[in-house]
């Protein structure tokens, strides 16, 4: 059986502390704490409802076809944070961004530090209640993806939407491997 540490990024209030909580076999580690108001005032979601946030990781494992372990290390959202979860990337061998349609450009951060640092990764496009929709080349283009890096919808409240993101991450690990 192997393992495999995974992060799962993106900005605040996308749905990394949900995905994980869905999908980890154990009780999930959450490090989630209520905002304080001077927080609030700077770390905002698109609908303004969030009034926790993670303040350190998330952790989950999740096994995947009893083969494959896969360890869930979900980072803070706020860009202030993107140097902590840079040490969370080491020995990472790819990462699960989320991002949310009503807010393309808060994804852009998390997008560009994985570019940075040369992590593989899949774009996961978390379904809000009521959020536009894009076509994939329309989505591709706005995040400036290149063009195999996998682009995939899910609902991180559901578990098997939410596996088959980590799986086309997984798939495109392996085709990165491969190729190399």
């Amino acid at each position: 059986m192997g393992a495999a540490k995974i992060l799962v990024v993106g900005p605040l209030g996308v749905g990394k502390t949900t995905l994980i909580g869905t999908v980890s076999e154990i009780e999930p580690l959450s490090t989630e704490a209520v905002m304080t108001r001077a927080g609030a005032r700077v770390d905002t979601t698109p609908d303004q409802s969030k009034t926790t946030t993670t303040v350190a990781l998330d952790f989950g494992r999740i096994t995947i076809d009893g083969e494959l372990v896969l360890y869930l290390f979900g980072t803070p959202g706020q860009p202030r944070f993107l140097p902590a979860w840079r040490d969370l990337a080491k020995g990472s061998l790819g990462a699960l961004a989320l991002i949310d349609t009503r807010d393309l450009e808060s994804s852009f951060d998390a997008l560009g530090n994985l570019e940075d640092l040369g992590l593989p990764f899949a774009v996961a496009v978390n379904v809000f209640p009521g959020s536009p929709t894009f076509t994939d080349d329309e989505l591709r283009t706005a995040l400036d993806l290149l063009p195999d890096t996998p682009l995939v919808f899910c609902d991180a409240r559901e578990a098997t939407s939410s596996v088959r993101a980590l799986i086309a991450l997984l798939r495109h690990l392996i085709d990165v491997t491969e190729s190399a």
